[in-house]
């Protein structure tokens, strides 16, 4: 399965270490070269001699080796392998890649490499969840850095949480997926995301309050899994991921248009807070106050139903269209009414109530309502609400259904 693919495998230090043992021996039995980078701190968890010997290739320790910098060696190293895992990626090394700092080997390969990178994050809950790891993880996510994990458990330190790093299969899952063999490898899937903005004046407009973040990591959540992804955004205040194809709009209309445009998919994620209304009598100059007390009046008429209209397509319907229900009120019963009116196959609802702080926040809390019911989901950081309904829409295209 990844015969003839170079994978280069940083091991950070941290007690996880032990599963990059295992973790090496997993990718050989499916045929790939492993060349292992263990850093100094990763030395006192893992030896290089067991690194080395699992390997079957020289365990790279140092920076300033000569034999291999007389050939620039770190250099070659960062850009001969098809994907840099790092494993387990510690606090440190993640806030080495997101400074940019290049002071060991470890660090200096990652700066230099030109190959996509996939982190396995290990450490403390504490830590996971400290500000400043945050915001190193949102500036390598926004590198288009790779994540698998962390899990939730039991840790070593003796407390319980995020910061576990994903089991050695996981690993190898993610690594497939990274190098075009994942679940959804050869499927396209559009995802549409952000809010539309319907024009009032040239300097006014009417918009939801949508940051646009679920249906960002929604579409690196089916790319990392192998997919062809066709991402539609409206003005979203979070970036696109890097890997998709790229398709910015403005209006609802235009992004009917580019959404029509994408056609055929495998399934279509409609994940975007579309106006439902739009200004007929927009004005062409900018309104402004003229002293009378007297507001313009606006005419007001219905945006295209895109998720209703590819829905109801006879012909080159996607096998899954999924749409979203951002409701306040009776958010399970209004998203069943919505999925049966609007002929979809799955609703994703949320309560976007101010109270929740889902609305434009980092966590969602959805129901998944298919035809076979509602389904709850805790809240979870929207990276976790976005893998998992892409391994659900990866398991609903193997089986040939929507489930």
């Amino acid at each position: 399965m990844l015969s003839s693919k170079r994978i280069l495998l940083v091991i950070g230090g941290g007690i996880a270490a032990y599963k990059a043992l295992d973790l090496i021996r997993r990718l050989r039995e499916r045929g790939a070269a492993v060349v292992p980078v263990l850093t100094r701190a990763g030395e006192e968890f893992v030896t290089p001699l067991s690194v080395a010997a699992l390997a079957g290739a020289k365990c790279h320790r140092d920076l300033f080796d000569l034999t291999d910098e007389a050939e620039m060696g770190h250099i070659e190293l960062s850009r001969a392998a098809d994907l840099v895992v790092v494993a387990p990626a510690t606090a440190d090394l993640l806030a080495k890649m997101a400074g940019g700092h290049a002071n060991d080997l470890a660090s200096t390969l990652l700066l230099a490499t030109d190959k996509r990178v996939l982190v396995a994050p290990a450490m403390n809950v504490r830590m996971w969840l400290h500000r400043a790891t945050q915001r190193n993880i949102a500036t390598l996510r926004a590198d288009d850095v790779r994540f698998v994990g962390p899990d939730e458990g039991d840790m070593a330190c003796g407390e319980y949480g995020p910061g576990r790093m994903a089991e050695p299969l996981a690993i190898v899952a993610a690594i497939e997926a990274a190098l075009g063999e994942g679940p959804l490898a050869g499927r396209h899937v559009i995802v549409t995301s952000g809010p539309t903005h319907e024009p009032v004046d040239p300097v006014r407009y009417i918009a939801n309050r949508s940051s646009g973040a679920q249906g960002a990591a929604l579409a690196r959540a089916l790319r990392d899994l192998g997919a062809r992804v066709s991402f539609i955004t409206g003005p979203a205040a979070v970036p696109a991921p890097g890997g998709v194809a790229v398709v910015r709009v403005e209006t609802a209309a235009e992004m009917f248009d580019a959404v029509r445009a994408a056609l055929p998919a495998d399934a279509a994620v409609m994940a975007a807070a579309v106006a439902d209304w739009r200004v007929v009598n927009a004005s062409g100059a900018k309104l402004k106050k003229d002293g009378s007390g007297r507001a313009p009046v606006f005419e007001f008429a219905e945006n295209p139903d895109i998720l209703a209209t590819v829905a109801g397509l006879s012909e080159g319907r996607p096998r899954l269209v999924v749409g979203f229900a951002a409701e306040t009120d009776d958010v399970v019963a209004q998203a069943t009414a919505k999925r049966l009116r609007k002929g979809c196959d799955w609703i994703v609802a949320n309560d976007v109530r101010p109270a929740t702080g889902i609305m434009g926040g980092t966590e969602n809390a959805v129901t998944l309502v298919t035809e076979a019911g509602a389904e709850d989901w805790p809240r979870l950081p929207k990276d976790e609400v976005a893998r998992r309904l892409a391994g659900r829409i990866a398991e609903a295209l193997a089986s040939g259904g929507a489930g």
